[in-house]
């Protein structure tokens, strides 16, 4: 077992902290578990993470309303803002999205369809990160909404 020790010195502070990591001296490929599709969990994060510094953004560079003279700039105005909401709402719910993927993606049931319990293909995976459900169980739910309405 290695220990490696280094003393860190915060920058906005005189305080000096000491991290220790300890580490096991050699890794049996039977003990360590290999995450498994690490290309679009890097993807998810990435994804998710513009978002946020986006949301970040909006919130702290919100343009005030203002009353214009004209009816028409003002109507224009609250239109504009609504879709810009639409939007934020779209973006709240694919933030739900990644983060339940990556909570799968933690409790290893990513990959895995919630209808059939058959594995997703990858390809799909690639092409939606945040998809539950294999192709076939897609089509067939996509069907029974058609057929609901």
């Amino acid at each position: 077992m290695k220990i490696r020790t280094a003393t860190k010195r915060a920058p906005s502070t005189r305080l000096s902290v000491t991290v220790v990591a300890v580490r096991p001296a050699s890794r049996k490929k039977s003990g360590t578990k290999k995450a498994k599709y690490p290309d679009i969990r890097r993807d998810l994060e990435r994804q998710r993470a513009a978002i946020l510094d986006e949301v970040g953004e909006v919130l702290t560079n919100r343009p005030d309303l203002e009353a214009f003279p004209d009816v028409s700039d003002q109507a224009s105005a609250e239109v504009d803002q609504n879709f810009s909401m639409r939007i934020r709402e779209r973006e709240r719910k694919l933030l739900k999205k990644i983060d339940e993927a990556l909570d799968r993606m933690n409790t290893a049931t990513y990959g895995i369809c919630e209808r059939c319990g058959g594995d997703i293909p990858y390809k799909r995976l690639k092409a939606r990160p945040v998809t539950t459900l294999c192709i076939e169980c897609k089509t067939l739910q996509e069907q029974e909404e058609r057929a609901r309405r």
